[in-house]
């Protein structure tokens, strides 16, 4: 599972820390961040829970091939 962020259209809700927190933090100026080591989503059934809960869809999940 790929996990990206768009830094230009986040608007810091927060939605997807509070949906995922065991993935999703939000950094210094309280935009969506990634907690190291879980780029992957560590697979957390709530990786995609928390993207549809963006406000402005600024998290995409992808699966990754390999």
């Amino acid at each position: 599972m790929r996990i990206d962020i768009d830094k230009d259209v986040c608007i810091g809700a927060g939605q997807c820390a509070l949906t995922a927190p065991d993935v999703f933090t939000q950094d210094d100026d309280g935009y969506s961040a990634l907690l190291p080591g879980l780029e992957d989503g560590s697979g957390s059934p709530l990786v995609r829970e928390a993207a549809r809960a963006c406000p402005v869809s600024a998290i995409t999940v992808s699966e990754t091939v390999g």
